[in-house]
C-alpha cells in the first residue's frame, strides 16, 4: 500500500514556526525604516482627532517600498485612535488591480460599509455586481455613508491600474462626495508604483484630486537585512536560519530596487527548499 504522502514531511524536522510572516499580506506590529513616511502620513490624518477633514494624499514608490503595509499600519493606528474623537474614523481598502471599474469601485465601497454595519433596508439594499446605472450606486453609497457617518479613508492601492482602465471617472466621483455629504466626510489615499501617475489625469480630475504626496524610496541592502531579521524570529524554529541567508537575500533583493516583497520570498523559498 502507498505510504501518505505527508507522513514523512509531518515527522521531518520542522523548518517554519510560522510562514503567513513571511507574507506579502502581514502588516507587522512595528514598521522598520518607514519613520519618516509614518510621520508624513500621521500629520495629514490626525485632522479627524481634531474634528477636521484631511487632504488626500498620493503615495508613490517602486513595487516592495512598503507603501501598502504602511498605509494599512497608519489605517488601523487611526482607527483606533478616532475612537474617542470628534470625527470617528473607518478606513476603506480596495486594490483596484482587482477592482478597476468605476462601478464595482463605488458596488465595493457600498457591499463593505453594509457588511460592516450589519444591516441592509429598502432605502440601503446590497448592490448587484452589475445591472444597476452607475449614477444609482453612487446615490445608494451616498446613503449609505450618511447613515454611517463619520470620516471615511478610501484606500485605492494599484490606483494607476484603474485609471489606465477605465479613466478617471471613478476619482471624480470619489472626490466630489464632499460636496454632497452632510453628516460624513471622505478622503482619499491612493497608491501608486507609478511616480507620473498625475500626468494619467485629465485636468479636471487632477484639479478635484489634489493632496499631498509620501514618496517611499527603495529599501537598501542593511534595511532589507533587518527587516528580514525581525521577521525570521517570528517565521523561523530557533537555530535552522544559517548566518549567511539573510544577509544574500537581503543584497538580491538590494540590486532588485530594494524590493522588500522579493527579500521576503527569497527567505521563504529558502526555508521551503530546506523543508523539501
Amino acid at each position: 500500500m502507498q505510504r501518505n504522502p505527508f507522513e514523512e514531511i509531518m515527522r521531518s524536522r520542522p523548518i517554519f514556526k510560522n510562514r503567513e510572516f513571511l507574507r506579502h499580506t502581514y502588516v507587522p506590529e512595528r514598521l522598520l525604516h518607514r519613520d519618516e513616511q509614518l510621520r508624513q502620513l500621521a500629520r495629514i490624518l490626525a485632522a479627524p482627532l481634531r474634528g477636521e477633514t484631511p487632504s488626500n494624499i498620493l503615495v508613490y514608490g517602486k513595487p516592495g517600498t512598503g507603501k501598502t503595509a504602511t498605509v494599512r499600519y497608519i489605517g488601523r493606528e487611526l482607527e483606533a485612535a478616532s475612537a474617542s474623537a470628534p470625527l470617528r474614523t473607518t478606513v476603506l481598502y480596495l486594490n483596484c488591480e482587482i477592482v478597476n471599474t468605476h462601478y464595482r469601485v463605488l458596488a465595493s465601497l457600498a457591499d463593505i460599509l453594509l457588511e460592516r454595519m450589519g444591516t441592509t433596508s429598502p432605502d440601503l439594499p446590497r448592490v448587484p455586481r452589475t445591472g444597476w446605472p452607475v449614477d444609482e450606486v453612487y446615490r445608494t453609497l451616498l446613503r449609505i455613508l450618511e447613515r454611517k457617518g463619520g470620516l471615511f479613508v478610501i484606500v485605492l492601492d494599484e490606483m494607476d491600474k484603474l485609471v489606465k482602465r477605465n479613466g478617471g471617472d471613478a476619482l471624480y466621483s470619489l472626490t466630489r462626495m464632499n460636496l454632497e455629504l452632510r453628516n460624513a466626510k471622505t478622503c482619499l489615499v491612493g497608491i501608486s508604483n507609478n511616480l507620473s501617475f498625475m500626468d494619467l489625469l485629465d485636468a479636471r480630475v487632477r484639479s478635484s484630486l489634489g493632496g499631498e504626496e509620501v514618496i517611499f524610496p527603495p529599501y537598501n541592502a542593511r534595511q532589507l537585512g533587518d527587516i528580514l531579521e525581525e521577521r525570521a524570529k517570528m517565521s523561523f524554529c530557533e537555530g535552522v536560519v544559517s548566518d549567511g541567508v539573510i544577509p544574500l537575500c537581503a543584497a538580491y533583493a538590494a540590486r532588485e530596487h530594494g524590493d522588500a516583497r522579493r527579500a521576503l520570498d527569497l527567505l521563504r523559498v529558502a526555508g521551503e527548499t530546506a523543508e523539501a
